[in-house]
């Protein structure tokens, strides 16, 4: 910053922030609003928690103490306190529930939507400020609970704009995992941590280069080597055979996977929730085709407890330049019984689903479900006349008391200009009163839809303009009946 007169700022937004027009937050608010609706039917009810909340607050993301930004933007407030702005919606809501126990209605069924930010290096396609949309459960150990949250996941992307056979939930059990660790022999912890990164790789590097980490280590193409795991072959292999036992129905899944790792106490639990899951989401109605077991999901790996699920985009994506791009997961969630504990001592069983909605608006705008075209401008009211202002803003005043979008030209640019304006702002119609109209009780409207669609065939435009199409005019009490007509779709 400069005190000096003459300095000029450069106009830039700062890294990892963005400005987003219309098109993007009005698919971004139909989004909310769809999937607020099916979160509500479920009967999770809505909780808005504060941007900012104690930095000790925010569990596995807190700072460390001498660096108090260190992933998150924090402040100190005037009794020295570190506040942050909220990581995620989930370590609000454990705050939240921890504070509010006793008086809530347990389980405590909440949803939440708002931006979260991430003190972290931007990239392509990453921001440190987007908006996320979260529904938990709170105070149920039974995986019925986790059964309605992949429901709910499955009706609210569908709500949401996303065709049936657009996305598919994975399901997993961390329980599964540490039951495959145990029969693996891997005990030491920095060793799990290593078959467990071995195995998220499997889409990536197949089973051979899984294999190669599960073992003395893999090179790359680069040369640069990884130290594997250290796991004997006997071990190596039923891993794999852990990881590769997906396909087929749900039920057909469970069979396998407790082929291999059956008989260990974490494994046999792990797969008596999953047979529970199984048998809700058919009674929830979640088909085979929503919603699949696959044991080669791992994500949150010190941070979930019990089922983890991910709903993976199965759409064909492509950029601006119409290339071919992959999305993969669009959200993610699962069993964590420990956060509220954090707060209280006591385990507190939760479970829940989260969805980035910029990722998913960006994800249906690639796959074509959801397009710039959609967005559209207000009704135009052309000013010829500084004198007749008062009767433009009346026009203006019936249509929007209809409900319809409207707004009076208050540039100083001429009538050629106004229609442009009206047409680069994808107005459906404009509004023309002269002294003429005025004086005899009528308005004369121009279809720009008609306009647009007609133009893209015109040859002859000296024909164009003597015809004049999609232009009427009218008795001004017919006004709001003819533009509703042009918004509708409808022509004479």
């Amino acid at each position: 910053m400069t005190d000096r007169p003459d300095f000029r700022p450069e106009p830039r937004a700062p890294k990892g922030f963005q400005d987003r027009r219309a098109r993007d937050v009005l698919v971004e608010r139909r989004i909310l609003e769809q999937v607020s609706a099916v979160y509500e039917r479920y009967g999770f009810e809505a909780l808005d928690t504060p941007a900012f909340e104690y930095a000790d607050a925010l569990g596995k993301f807190l700072p460390d103490a001498d660096r108090p930004n260190e992933g998150v933007f924090a402040l100190q407030d005037d009794d020295e306190q570190w506040m942050a702005l909220r990581y995620d919606l989930t370590a609000p809501l454990a705050r939240f529930a921890a504070q509010n126990w006793e008086t809530l209605a347990k389980p405590f069924r909440r949803y939440a939507f708002g931006p979260v930010w991430r003190n972290e290096k931007p990239g392509p396609g990453r921001f440190r400020e987007f908006i996320q949309c979260d529904a938990d459960t709170v105070g149920s150990a039974r995986p019925e609970a986790d059964a309605e949250i992949v429901s709910l996941a499955v009706a609210g992307l569908e709500a949401a704009g996303l065709p049936r056979g657009a996305a598919v939930i994975k399901l997993n059990s961390r329980k599964l995992l540490n039951g495959l660790l145990t029969a693996a022999g891997a005990t030491a912890p920095s060793q799990q941590l290593d078959v467990l990164r071995a195995v998220d790789k499997l889409d990536r590097l197949g089973p051979e280069g899984v294999a190669l980490l599960l073992g003395a280590g893999r090179k790359d193409d680069s040369g640069a080597f990884t130290k594997g795991a250290g796991l004997a072959a006997p071990a190596i292999s039923s891993v794999l055979a852990f990881v590769q036992s997906g396909g087929g129905t749900r039920r057909e899944t469970l069979d396998r996977i407790a082929g291999v790792i059956g008989g260990s106490p974490q494994g046999d639990e792990g797969l008596a929730d999953l047979d529970r899951i199984d048998m809700a989401l058919k009674g929830l109605g979640v088909d085979e085709d929503q919603a699949l077991f696959d044991p080669s999901i791992v994500r949150g790996l010190e941070y979930y407890t019990g089922a983890v699920f991910e709903a993976e985009l199965l759409l064909e994506t492509r950029d601006d330049k119409g290339d071919r791009i992959r999305f993969g997961s669009i959200g993610g969630g699962g069993r964590y019984d420990d956060l509220v504990a954090r707060f209280t001592g006591e385990t507190t069983p939760a479970t829940g689903f989260s969805f980035g909605v910029s990722r998913l608006a960006a994800a249906l705008r690639a796959s074509g479900q959801a397009r710039a075209d959609t967005v559209r401008g207000p009704v135009v009211v052309i000013v010829f006349n500084a004198d007749h202002m008062a009767d433009y803003f009346a026009v203006a005043g019936e249509l929007r008391k209809a409900g319809i979008a409207a707004e009076v030209y208050l540039g100083a640019a001429g009538m050629k200009a106004q229609m442009k304006y009206a047409d680069r702002r994808m107005s459906p119609a404009v509004i023309m009163l002269g002294g003429d109209e005025i004086s005899g009780g009528t308005v004369t409207i121009k279809d720009l839809d008609l306009g647009r669609a007609l133009a893209a065939g015109v040859r002859d435009h000296e024909v164009w303009r003597n015809e004049r199409p999609g232009q009427q005019t009218i008795p001004r009490g017919d006004m709001v009946a003819a533009v509703r007509k042009i918004l509708e779709g409808e022509r004479p």
